[in-house]
Order: structure tokens, then C-alpha cells, then sequence
């Protein structure tokens, strides 16, 4: 399923963002090329989110309806040949985020599925710590001195 729709991609930036998905040249927006680019960004979207997060989310932030519109009309002007730097600077800022958001120093600021018992959401996903452990040193500075 994908993140946005072709009336969040009005909503966020106006009818006149949709020029990238006219592809017979008649003005009229491709509605099929539109689906298909929300779907194949929801995918990329899933791909760095699929690290942190256990798919599918249980909502949907409006963060990653803005990095699926984003990501899509990037395609679109991609494929239609009419990219723009203010696209390619959307989808850098986008994918960027979304790096930090698999690495983890950023966030959705969603809660996972609410506990069974006290029905109080849980947090989202944090890095671990890395622990790491072994014999104590053979050779230190204080066992070296004098060598």
C-alpha cells in the first residue's frame, strides 16, 4: 500500500505539480503513472524503514506522505525528462532523512502496536548497544614496563 495518494501530491504542492505524470502530452495527468510511482516510492521508503521498524507500520506520519510525494514526482520528472534541481533536492533531503531514520538518529515519532496488558504504546525502536567483552589483556603497559 502506499504512503500518499495523487491528493496529498495536489494537497502539498497544487495540481500543477502532476505536469511530471503527463505522458501522451495532452495536459491531463497520467493517473496510472501516478499509482504506479507511489507505489514503487512506498517501496524505497520500506526499504530503509524495514531496518528499524516492523512493517507494515500501524499508521501512517505525515512525514512519509511529504517523503512518498517527494520521492514520486522525483521519478516522474526523472523518467519524463523534465527534472528539475528543486526534484533532485527534494529526493536527496528525502533519502538523507530516511538514512538517519535507519540509523537511528532520527525518528518517526510513532509508537508501535499498544502493549497487550496496560494498553500503553510502546516506544519506538532504538538502537542497541553494542557490548563487547573478553579474557583480560595479556600484554598492558604496566605488564611491558621494563621490557
Amino acid at each position: 500500500m502506499a504512503y500518499a495518494t495523487q491528493d496529498d501530491i495536489v494537497a502539498l504542492y497544487s495540481l500543477d505539480a502532476l505536469y511530471v505524470a503527463d505522458r501522451d502530452g495532452d495536459g491531463v495527468p497520467d493517473a496510472d503513472a501516478i499509482t504506479r510511482a507511489l507505489k514503487l516510492a512506498s517501496g524505497e521508503i520500506d526499504s530503509y524503514l524495514g531496518v528499524r521498524f516492523p512493517l507494515p507500520l500501524p499508521e501512517t506520519p505525515d512525514l512519509l506522505v511529504q517523503f512518498c510525494v517527494d520521492i514520486a514526482l522525483y521519478r516522474l520528472a526523472l523518467s519524463r525528462d523534465v527534472l528539475s534541481e528543486e526534484h533532485r533536492n527534494r529526493y536527496d533531503d528525502t533519502v538523507k532523512h530516511l538514512k538517519d531514520i535507519a540509523r537511528g538518529t532520527a525518528t518517526l515519532n510513532i509508537g508501535q502496536a499498544a502493549a497487550e496488558e496496560g494498553g500503553e504504546p510502546v516506544p519506538p525502536a532504538r538502537p542497541r548497544p553494542v557490548f563487547a567483552g573478553g579474557p583480560e589483556r595479556e600484554f598492558t603497559r604496566e605488564k611491558m614496563r621494563g621490557l
